[in-house]
Parts: C-alpha cells; sequence; structure tokens
C-alpha cells in the first residue's frame, strides 16, 4: 500500500485554537527551554566539581571523583525515573516539588536530572582543560601573590575554558538531545509533540522529519553560538589541548 504524503497537515487544527504545526512549536519552546535551564545548572556545577578535581586536598577530589562515577555510570532514563518517583519522597524539598502544577514538576525534575547528569561529563572536561595547562602558570599565578582561589579564576579557567570549548559545545549539543528523555515521564516536549501528532495524524513521516528539522535548527544555532564564542575568546598563538 503506498503512503500518503500530507504536508497540510500541519495546518489542521485538532482543537478550536491550536493547530498541529502549534503542537510542535509548543514542544520546540519545551525542549529549548528545557535544555537551556539545564545547561547553567551543568556548567556552573560541572566547573566546580572539576576544579575541585584538581584540588590537592583528597576529600573534595574524592568527592567529585565519586559524583562523577555515580552519574556517569548510571543510565540517563534511570535517574530521571528516580527524580520522578523517588526524590521527591526523599529529598527536604520534595514537598515543594509534589505541589507544583504537574506540568511544571515535570519540566522541574527533568532539569534537574539533565542538569546533574550532565555535569559530570562538564566536570570531566574542565578537568582535562586544567591539568592540560603547564604546571609553571600555577606556580606562575602564586608567586605573584595570588591566592589559590584567585589563581584559578584569573589565570587557570580562562585558559582552560579556551582549550574545552569545542568539547563542551559537543555537551550543549548533547543536552538538548537528550531531553527526549522527559517525555518518558509526561512532559511534552518535541519528541513526545512529534509522537502525539502521529497517534492523531496517522501521518508519521512529516511529523518526524519535521522533528528532526526542528532539532536541527537548535543544533545548528548553538553550534553557531559556539563557534562565534570559540572565535572570539581564541588567543593568537594558543595551541588546541594538550599543547604545552
Amino acid at each position: 500500500m503506498s503512503y500518503q504524503w500530507h504536508w497540510s497537515v500541519f495546518l489542521q487544527a485538532p482543537s478550536s485554537n491550536e493547530t498541529y504545526l502549534g503542537w510542535l512549536l509548543s514542544g520546540l519552546k519545551v525542549t529549548f527551554l528545557l535544555g537551556l535551564t539545564a545547561w547553567l545548572i551543568a556548567l556552573a556545577l560541572g566547573t566546580v566539581l572539576g576544579i575541585m578535581r584538581t584540588l590537592p586536598n583528597r576529600w573534595l577530589s574524592g568527592f567529585a571523583a565519586c559524583y562523577v562515577e555515580l552519574f556517569r555510570n548510571v543510565p540517563l532514563l534511570v535517574q530521571i525515573f528516580i527524580w520522578y518517583f523517588a526524590m521527591p519522597e526523599i529529598l527536604p524539598f520534595g514537598d515543594a516539588i509534589k505541589a507544583l502544577d504537574p506540568l511544571m514538576q515535570q519540566f522541574v525534575t527533568s532539569m534537574l536530572c539533565l542538569g546533574l547528569f550532565t555535569a559530570a561529563r562538564v566536570c570531566e572536561q574542565v578537568r582535562s582543560g586544567i591539568d592540560s595547562l603547564p604546571r609553571g602558570q600555577k606556580n606562575a599565578g602564586l608567586a605573584l601573590g595570588l591566592t589559590l582561589a584567585q589563581t584559578y579564576r584569573c589565570v587557570l579557567l580562562p585558559m582552560s575554558f579556551r582549550i574545552v570549548l569545542p568539547p563542551l559545545s559537543s555537551e550543549f549539543l548533547t543536552i538538548f538531545k537528550n531531553s527526549a528523555v522527559a517525555s518518558t515521564i509526561g512532559l511534552m516536549e518535541l519528541a513526545a509533540q512529534g509522537r502525539q501528532l502521529v497517534d492523531y495524524t496517522a501521518q508519521p513521516y512529516e511529523a518526524f522529519i519535521a522533528v528532526t528539522l526542528a532539532y536541527m535548527l537548535i543544533n545548528l544555532s548553538v553550534m553557531g553560538l559556539m563557534r562565534w564564542l570559540e572565535i572570539k575568546t581564541s588567543l593568537p598563538g594558543m595551541v588546541a589541548a594538550g599543547g604545552k
């Protein structure tokens, strides 16, 4: 049986005040907001953990190492189920999460899950960037009278971030693609809206081609932004990661 293509399906209205295209745009908005907020959590926490992994304090570096091993070795799908079903019963602020609107609860738990999961990966990128710098840079900062915190903030982190910006760009892209797992707890992000559109219209090719194009739009935008940052933050004569 031949397949009947029907691209005008997106302009059809399942209800009086929205179209199927509106569903996809709504899912695109949720995916973008979820990925962006989760990335902010991942970048901030991952940077702190990456610094901790390079400190001489065994307790701090050990804690960061345990965090990385825990979050990198448990599948993301399992983690999102734990966050949605178990964590509200365990965390001190769990009652506040359960009191949220169901859609907001799904968004918040997905954001925390994706942010903390990606933070473990960002941690390793930051750690590798700091470790790739010549040891003399840290010693020079301390010799100039800077404290250890000032040396990290003013010397090591600015240089290491320039080195690890390309792999961080990859993690930024991945967090938007990983956001599709939020559909398993009911969040109507882009992938979930695509599946719902198929259920209502029986036009799977059109629906998932549109979803694919929407993900490509997000990823190309992120790639353009990160490429612009690479150019703006590059230093003449600075070699890639691993160079001394």
